[in-house]
């Protein structure tokens, strides 16, 4: 069956058309790089979520999910390094004004540039040698390549005299470290056990136009183990694996994924690699995978005073911890998904469908409950609709005929079409047809649960 795949471009409108994800602030003309997850960009939102909880913390052992506050001690900062070190490289078009990410105008410009192993001396030049153009006027007159720091500050206190500076997060992992102690303790945990957490992060930087890609607000799913040193190498490749059976376990196909793994490491890491997904735009990251040694738990005991150290039982020694941190992006996951299963499909020499084929257990909606007929079936179909509702996430819709119900059904990923009709006020059956083939089945209406609940594993 011939299928044709969505541009960037088709996908931000069909999210938009359908209740995925708005414009932020649409009615006063938007915020940049903001967007608002719909009914059904929510819901996809929060089934892998919950995927992600079924994988990474309930079917793993000493797994324990964290909630930590957005705003923390300014000291944490320092102590992770985002005060002194958390930037980017901007520069400025003289010709427009306009600021922009070094290495994300090498990026545009040639993506086959492997920016993350340069220096900003390399960047520059590069920038120059190359007269990479500005991508709003298309000059190339850049100044030189400031830093700048991408938290967001706010004030906390009565007033402004006695206010004091405080940031958003720009990450969550410093919350599981900050709490390591309280969950060793209060969990009784013993090494290696690991800390997740789903939340919100913010930077305040330069993004692309890549929907939601890269926004200045974004959700992370992170996921810290804690180890022995010795061990953690053999953990940093165990994870690097599984995230991707994660990953093939959302349905993102194989030759979709790769590795890439840093050759320019961060100050804390001693093995990093990325998981990239094949956008539209091209390879984008959407998992990191680091070996951070014992970096994080040794700042954090030197700048709290804190002792971060493990006593092992075995051994009778004690020794901070190392880290293997995986961190999965949430918004670029969902996108990754709508990506992975929206697709045009040729379903006669006439005739054509969008269909959202997704894994039946991401679908926002799991079933869609049609009276054949609204005068004669409607109210026979909404004691199902209100039956299985309080089962699973279903809709009703009686509007228009039976073929463009199918096909609205088909464009948000619903898996199973629920017909009402004749044979169900004489017979008590029901016509159950599939997304993916739009094949049929006759069920009686008692069986539509454990159908149901059956067919949404897959």
């Amino acid at each position: 069956m011939e299928k044709t795949s969505f541009t960037m471009e088709e996908m931000v409108s069909y999210c938009n058309q359908y209740g995925f994800i708005y414009q932020g602030s649409e009615i006063y003309g938007g915020l940049a790089n903001t967007w608002d997850y719909g009914p059904l960009g929510t819901r996809l939102k929060n089934q892998i979520k919950d995927a992600w909880r079924y994988y990474f913390i309930q079917q793993r052992e000493n797994s324990y999910e964290l909630d930590a506050d957005i705003l923390m001690n300014p000291r944490v900062w320092e102590a992770s390094g985002h005060r002194a070190g958390f930037t980017d490289p901007l520069l400025d078009c003289k010709e427009c004004k306009t600021r922009h990410r070094a290495d994300n105008l090498i990026q545009e410009y040639d993506s086959a540039v492997d920016v993350d192993a340069m220096t900003q001396e390399e960047i520059l030049a590069y920038i120059r040698g190359q007269k990479v153009p500005c991508p709003v006027c298309g000059k190339s007159d850049f100044t030189d390549i400031r830093q700048f720091n991408l938290m967001f500050e706010t004030q906390r206190g009565a007033t402004s005299d006695s206010a004091s500076t405080i940031y958003l997060r720009p990450e969550n992992a410093q919350g599981e470290y900050v709490n390591y102690l309280n969950v060793m303790r209060s969990m009784r945990a013993k090494l290696p056990f690991s800390i997740g957490q789903i939340g919100k992060a913010f930077r305040n930087e330069i993004t692309p136009k890549n929907f939601t890609f890269r926004t200045i607000e974004f959700e992370q799913m992170e996921y810290q183990t804690f180890c022995k040193e010795g061990e953690d190498s053999s953990l940093y490749q165990y994870f690097k694996n599984y995230g991707k059976a994660f990953f093939e376990y959302l349905g993102l196909s194989p030759e979709r994924l790769r590795f890439h793994d840093h050759e320019k490491l961060a100050h804390y890491a001693k093995e990093a690699c990325d998981i990239e997904y094949l956008f539209p735009f091209g390879w984008g990251e959407i998992n990191g995978t680091h070996n951070r040694t014992d970096f994080d738990l040794s700042r954090h005991q030197e700048y709290s005073g804190k002792s971060m150290e493990y006593f092992d039982e075995a051994s009778r020694e004690k020794y901070i911890p190392y880290i293997i941190e995986s961190t999965y992006g949430l918004d670029r996951i969902v996108l990754a998904v709508l990506f992975e299963g929206l697709h045009e499909e040729r379903v006669s020499e006439n005739e054509t469908r969008v269909v959202l084929g997704i894994r039946p257990f991401l679908a926002p909606v799991k079933a869609v409950i049609l009276p054949l007929i609204k005068k004669r079936h409607a109210e026979k179909a909404m004691g199902i609709y209100r039956n299985l509702r309080a089962h699973f996430m279903v809709q009703y819709d009686e509007s228009g005929s039976i073929g463009k119900r199918y096909r609205r059904a088909d464009a948000i990923g619903v898996p199973v079409a629920v017909t009402v009709d004749d044979d169900t006020l004489e017979k008590g059956t029901v016509t159950v047809r599939d997304r993916d083939t739009m094949q049929q089945k006759t069920l009686s209406i008692e069986e539509l649960v454990p159908y149901l609940s059956d067919a949404m594993r897959a």
